[in-house]
């Protein structure tokens, strides 16, 4: 599964409260049924997060290396497409035939493939697909392995259904109000090129902000509990507008030896664009952790975390947790460090460094 090995894509949230004692009963009052039992409608439940048919909830299948470990899963009977079309389509060869024409009513046509599905959706075996989910019980943060909308609010809901307590997702707002007490409109608009629209936009001005921190400045930044890292931007790069009607609303940027010193780079930041997503790469000495930052999202994918060093399952675990908390840790830092810098009484000079550094920026 995503959180055990490899790369993957991950949102964070925090739990708006703590979850009860007996929070093991309450995912297996809704744990997913049997697979036999799923029809015509879609089948949600909790499964373990070892396998996505493992259906017992308990504290040997669903805890690993102290946290909970969890799949939401989807199960669902579909007949597919091009079957589907070839069984209508044999009724209505039959049906033409036996009335002698040559046109089938569109009644008709909606009759017989209502009639394919209920005769045919049983015989299709069920198709299943997971959301799995951590959550650090220590610091009551959640993990949510997916970058898709419609899954982030599916599972929210799912979640609430389950615990009563609806998790909330770290964002530039989550931020805001939980770091400095204050609104994205107490911000100042931050303007990259004369030719700005003049809009906030947190994520996205963030992230243009990361890259050239992470160019003029180096973009070093120290944790006491954790040690010194160093950021930096790497292509493939997304810009858009902020007022998604002006032109062309995004550039991406993908070929190339060098998407940051490509002259469309440049050109996009000029015209008053802003980086929308970007790929990354985070250092700390040896450690490496890197990936692709969607900016409007907060979420990330294709991330992948520092190499460990521990050999048990458990162990293992924990430890690719550890530098997933790192991560998001470091991620907030940057971010308090953003707002810090736009608040700050110089920030007008700053401003003007950043203009001059998208004016003055090489390109080739």
């Amino acid at each position: 599964m995503p959180f055990d090995h490899g790369t993957f894509a991950v949102t964070a949230f925090q739990l708006s409260g703590e979850l009860p004692e007996n929070y093991l009963e309450l995912f297996t009052g809704m744990a997913a049924g049997s697979l036999d039992s799923v029809k015509d409608e879609p089948q949600i439940g909790w499964v373990s997060g070892r396998c996505l048919l493992e259906t017992r909830i308990d504290d040997i299948t669903a805890l690993c290396g102290g946290h909970l470990y969890i799949n939401m899963r989807k199960a669902e009977r579909k007949i597919p497409a091009s079957l589907l079309n070839a069984i209508c389509r044999r009724e209505e060869l039959i049906y033409m035939q036996a009335n002698e024409t040559t046109v089938v009513p569109s009644r008709q046509k909606k009759q017989i493939k209502e009639e394919a599905v209920e005769k045919n959706l049983m015989k299709m075996p069920p198709q299943i697909s997971g959301i799995p989910m951590v959550l650090d019980m220590a610091s009551k943060m959640l993990y949510l392995g997916t970058a898709s909308t419609a899954q982030i609010d599916n599972f929210i809901a799912f979640f609430y259904k389950t615990t009563n307590i609806e998790p909330v997702q770290l964002s530039p707002e989550w931020y805001l109000e939980n770091r400095f007490k204050m609104t994205e409109v107490s911000l100042p608009v931050v303007m990259f090129s004369e030719k700005g629209d003049g809009e906030t936009t947190p994520g996205r001005d963030f992230l243009t902000w990361l890259w050239y921190y992470s160019e003029c400045e180096e973009g070093y930044i120290k944790l006491d509990q954790f040690g010194e890292f160093a950021f930096a931007i790497e292509g493939p790069l997304t810009f858009a507008f902020a007022a998604e009607a002006r032109g062309a609303a995004e550039t991406t940027l993908k070929k190339g030896d060098s998407p940051l010193r490509a002259a469309e780079a440049k050109a996009a930041l000029n015209v008053g664009k802003k980086l929308k997503k970007a790929k990354f790469m985070l250092v700390r000495s040896e450690d490496v952790w890197s990936g692709s930052f969607d900016a409007d999202h907060f979420n990330f994918s294709g991330l992948s975390l520092p190499e460990g060093e521990e050999m048990d399952r458990d162990s293992r675990f924990a430890e690719r947790i550890t530098n997933l908390h790192i991560f998001q840790t470091v991620m907030g830092e940057y971010f308090a460090k953003f707002v810090k810098v736009l608040t700050a009484p110089d920030w007008e000079e700053t401003e003007a460094k950043i203009q001059r550094w998208v004016l003055e920026r090489d390109s080739r």
